[in-house]
């Protein structure tokens, strides 16, 4: 072995590795832990929340659980896996706490018909514009998304924006297969709904946007 060999630090940054570090007491390596997970486990709390202020607090006290579980993590599961689920299970707690409404992932919807993310949804947009239109759907989608039930919505962005299967869903939720299924129809039926209507207005301002544009004043 050359002297460079020797001195070659080996690439042990993997997760199982600063795991073991940090369960040993390394405060760099949970550090480590922290910074390489941070950036997705805000993205879920930001998700679920809709709520900036909310989503920093939220990820903070979800690796503050994850520290104090820390020792009780043995690999049967990907780090990253193990992270969500405490994550999901963190905002869950905290909408629990505040009673903002129950997220019970078998509670049927019940928001007030009338109301809908579409409902300021309609704006004058001028002149028809194939990306601009793709722009406005991808907005009405995220405002769709934002107004569903808790449950509804978690389960929604898991399958449809984070890729897991309804096995892993069941698993991470603590729920069955059968229900993860059920609140994903739900879902998806009622973001079908909000999407619609707000087409519907969009295609209402649209029309009124070039009605005004066709008058000509009258002759004098």
């Amino acid at each position: 072995m050359t002297l460079n060999e020797a001195t070659t630090p080996v690439p042990f940054d993997s997760d199982l590795h600063l795991v073991q570090r940090a369960q040993q007491g390394d405060s760099d390596a949970f550090a480590s832990l922290f910074h390489s997970n941070k950036a997705r486990i805000y993205s879920v709390c930001l998700r679920m929340t809709n709520n900036i202020a909310e989503a920093e607090d939220l990820m903070q006290d979800a690796f503050l659980q994850a520290f104090r579980k820390l020792a009780s993590f043995r690999g049967d599961s990907a780090l990253s896996s193990w992270l969500y689920r405490i994550a999901v299970n963190t905002v869950l707690m905290y909408f629990r706490k505040k009673k903002l409404r129950n997220i019970s992932l078998d509670e049927p919807y019940t928001q007030d018909a009338n109301s809908s993310a579409g409902d300021n949804a309609a704006r004058e947009y001028g002149r028809s514009d194939d990306r601009l239109s793709a722009t406005v759907d991808r907005i009405a989608l995220v405002r769709a998304i934002t107004e569903l039930p808790v449950g509804y919505r978690t389960i929604y962005l898991l399958h449809e924006v984070e890729g897991y299967e309804h096995q892993e869903i069941a698993e991470l939720l603590r729920c069955s297969v059968g229900n993860c299924k059920s609140q994903l129809h739900k879902a998806r039926l009622r973001i079908r709904e909000l999407l619609s209507r707000a087409q519907t207005q969009r295609r209402a301002a649209s029309r009124k946007s070039a009605s005004g544009r066709v008058r000509a004043p009258a002759p004098a």
